[in-house]
């Protein structure tokens, strides 16, 4: 494939490369490029919005390119401050090491992994020590790591910056020089951490990275970028029926910026089904094409049948848990409890209350209503639990 055809297919999904003529000439030298995306793990899975930059490493894998998933295993320990406005608290060696465990497996359900290097930063960054840290720390000033805005904002508002967090993106940097570079992956919140390795490569006499940025996704509640902290993700290991009905839950317009942001499909497409399909069957598209990523057709298909019986045609899921209990008559905010479906009688309170319990297809909305227990009740707490419940003998 030709250079200039390999650079449209890189260019595709991306928001900015940092300098596209320069990737331009990498690619025409003809040797592979070496690729790097860095992950902390600062929680056990990833998400779709991880999937953006593993999608972008995989185009560069298939081109014939090194590809290198960094963990940062190393920096996961202090923390890095992007977007922050206020101090982020590290984790210990011990959480990083069990979160990163995880990001192994879960890697390869996007990139082969014959030809994926995963490397954790801990490997380099420890060797620097203290005279390495002090040395990589003198080759940037103050005044530069200032120019980014969420410290710019937090030194003008007098809110707290600690020394660390000036080190984060010095380590992120170095992990470049580590490895040598050619170009870095991260979402736009990260331009400035991947401008940093630019400049810290060329204090090291390497040539200096090109840099791509590629959309932050924006998370189930359409407010704020996709995170576990956030509670609005869609997890790459989550079970299909889980991962469907919460892409389901999307709103109509963001569901097509997830078409153009996690599928294939292409920009002609998009207007076309804009155009002719029904919003729910775009939704149950996407989250076919999106379930059968991360596991296969057959349990995509699965998953719609499940979703469909379940909320489109009021059937209750027949493989549903049963549960046993020992009296015929019991208050409804009991049966939450008994059902463990709730994580405490405050909650279990709320989630009656407003609305949030069904019992044979009905809403209770009184947690000491008494229901009877006749045959096998049928059970729905929020949107996504299921129980069939009867007594006990």
């Amino acid at each position: 494939m030709s250079p200039e055809e390999q650079l449209r297919i890189i260019k595709r999904g991306t928001h900015e490369v940092i300098e596209e003529d320069r990737l331009l000439e990498k690619l025409k030298r003809g040797k592979p490029l070496t690729v790097k995306a860095g992950f902390d793990p600062t929680a056990p899975d990833l998400h779709l919005g991880h999937y953006v930059l593993l999608k972008k490493l995989k185009d560069f894998q298939d081109l014939g390119h090194r590809v290198i998933f960094i963990v940062g295993d190393f920096t996961a320990m202090i923390g890095d401050p992007t977007g922050r406005s206020k101090v982020r608290q590290p984790l210990s060696r011990e959480e990083v090491l069990k979160n990163a465990e995880t990001y192994k497996d879960q890697v390869f359900k996007v990139l082969d992994p014959d030809r994926t290097e995963i490397l954790f930063n801990s490997s380099w960054l420890e060797k620097l020590g203290t005279k390495g840290v002090i040395e990589l720390s003198a080759k940037y000033t103050v005044a530069r790591m200032l120019e980014r805005d969420d410290f710019s904002t937090r030194y003008k508002e007098g809110n707290p910056i600690h020394i660390h967090e000036f080190i984060y993106p010095l380590l992120q940097a170095y992990d470049s020089v580590a490895i040598e570079a050619d170009v870095e992956l991260g979402g736009t919140d990260q331009k400035f951490n991947l401008l940093v390795g630019r400049d810290i490569q060329r204090e090291y006499g390497q040539e200096p990275q090109v840099c791509i940025t590629l959309p932050l996704l924006v998370g189930l509640d359409g407010v704020r970028k996709m995170s576990k902290s956030y509670g609005n993700y869609v997890g790459i290991t989550e079970d299909p029926r889980t991962m469907f009905g919460k892409i389901m839950s999307l709103s109509d317009e963001l569901m097509w910026e997830y078409f153009g942001t996690l599928t294939d499909t292409s920009e002609k497409e998009i207007v076309r089904m804009k155009s002719e399909w029904h919003p729910m069957e775009a939704k149950k598209h996407l989250a076919e094409l999106l379930v059968s990523l991360f596991h296969d057709r057959e349990s995509a298909l699965g998953a719609r049948e499940w979703f469909e019986k379940t909320y489109s045609r009021r059937e209750f899921p027949e493989d549903a848990p049963l549960v046993e209990v020992e009296k015929d008559r019991i208050s409804a905010l009991d049966l939450l409890t008994a059902l463990r479906a709730v994580g405490s009688r405050n909650e279990g309170r709320r989630i009656i209350q407003s609305g949030g319990l069904k019992v044979n297809f009905e809403k209770v909305t009184d947690p000491h209503h008494t229901l009877q227990i006749e045959g096998e009740l049928k059970v729905q707490v929020g949107k996504k639990k299921f129980f069939r419940v009867r007594k006990k003998g």
